[in-house]
């Protein structure tokens, strides 16, 4: 499937979402094997036919993956830029829940530690989604693609690389950036809106991948993935 095939698929699964009435032939188009996410490791930034492919797989859901949450309105990112592709793939994975709620574990948490090297079953995930997320979008964390284990690895990175952005008066996320609650907390950026809220999608939010809407004074910083 080329790149443009793939954001039409997309779009397809934002009209599905914003209609749940849609969702049984949203379904039917989805049909179709999975694919371990953890073979993109190799995707980088401009390969346009990994991405393809690994889009494909995280719009499909992983082994084990429950429904896509038909819940949330959606907002239109640009896919063609990183920052787009990466809300794409945060999208396609909300409403993936602990199983059982509260052990940080299910087959889709442990695909996202796929994307983390040395990353530890039973630990909090929301880092390890960030760097799953990130990697299946072609624009991997860490000076070797290695992932993050932790909030405070991912800042660090952020940090030697430039990517880091202390929040503070005037600082806008893009959709696609990280968003850093101190030591404790990373989600992914994606849209603010025009009263200045942030709405985010969050791994590890509530035992599941969740939308949410941040105040601007809730971060202490963003990461600037892409």
């Amino acid at each position: 499937m080329t790149l443009e095939g793939t954001l039409e698929r997309v779009s397809a699964i934002r009209q599905a979402l914003a209609n749940p009435a849609t969702m049984v032939g949203a379904k039917t188009a989805l049909a179709g094997g999975t694919q371990d996410p953890s073979t993109g490791a190799a995707a980088g930034p401009g390969r346009e036919t990994a991405f393809a492919a690994q889009l494909k797989q995280a719009s499909a859901g992983v082994a084990g993956a429950s429904p896509l949450a038909p819940t949330y309105a959606t907002y239109g990112a640009d896919q063609s830029t990183p920052g787009g592709r990466i809300v794409a793939v945060a999208e396609s994975q909300l409403g993936q829940t602990e199983q059982p709620p509260g052990s940080n574990e299910s087959p889709v948490i442990a695909q996202y530690r796929s994307a983390t090297a040395g990353a530890v079953p039973g630990a909090p995930w929301c880092a390890y989604f960030a760097s799953w997320v990130a990697r299946q979008a072609g624009a991997p964390i860490g000076e070797q693609g290695q992932g993050a284990g932790s909030v405070a690895e991912v800042w660090s990175w952020a940090q030697s690389t430039g990517r880091a952005i202390a929040n503070g008066p005037g600082v806008v996320p893009r959709p696609g950036d990280l968003i850093v609650f101190g030591d404790e907390h990373v989600g992914i950026v994606r849209d603010v809106l025009p009263n200045g809220q942030i709405q985010t999608i969050e791994g590890n939010y509530e035992n599941k991948v969740a939308a949410n809407v941040r105040s601007p004074t809730e971060a202490t910083g963003y990461v600037e993935v892409s």
